[in-house]
């Protein structure tokens, strides 16, 4: 498997600037704005939150729900904060999305390794699989991973729930 060190000239899949993940999302929720089938209820969400739920795997593997259909009033994205445990990905295949997922690493190193190819994820970085990629993530650093992964369209959430343990926000996850 062929390593890649990303680079500020690599921007087909990895982009480092947090006002890019920013504007990103923000243009993946105004695009449905154009489809109002795409529309819930406009005046039933949340405007503020401190999630809507944990779902939890083994070994420390977590996401944090942060925007979903149930506070966004609507299946435009979803934004997680996920945490990898130290030493995760080191087994097993990859996995496919049918989703735009985005991941902007907040702690740790990831081996975001896309279709084969490994690009190296640091704090303040950005890597993007597009649907039908194959993707396998992999911590390589000492600390456990913490990123920010937005899935557009939302309902990647509903296709891996049903395998992790749910809980509600409240309390702390460690």
């Amino acid at each position: 498997m062929k390593k890649v060190h990303a680079n500020r000239t690599e921007r087909s899949r990895m982009i480092q600037s947090p006002r890019f993940v920013l504007v990103a999302a923000l243009g993946l929720l105004a695009l449905p704005c154009l489809d109002a089938s795409a529309q819930t209820d406009a005046g039933a969400y949340t405007r503020s939150s401190e999630g809507t739920r944990w779902l939890e795997g083994r070994n420390g593997f977590a996401i944090k729900m942060l925007v979903e259909a149930s506070n966004l009033g609507g299946s435009e994205v979803e934004i997680g904060e996920i945490t990898f445990p130290v030493g995760a990905g080191q087994t097993g295949g990859g996995h496919r999305h049918s989703r735009v997922e985005i991941f902007y690493v907040l702690e740790g190193e990831l081996d975001h390794v896309v279709n084969g190819q490994s690009h190296v994820l640091s704090p303040g970085m950005v890597g993007v699989v597009r649907p039908g990629d194959e993707v396998v993530h992999r911590v390589t650093s000492q600390v456990p991973v913490r990123a920010l992964v937005i899935w557009a369209p939302g309902g990647e959430v509903d296709r891996i729930a049903p395998n992790l343990r749910e809980r509600p926000i409240g309390g702390s996850q460690r």
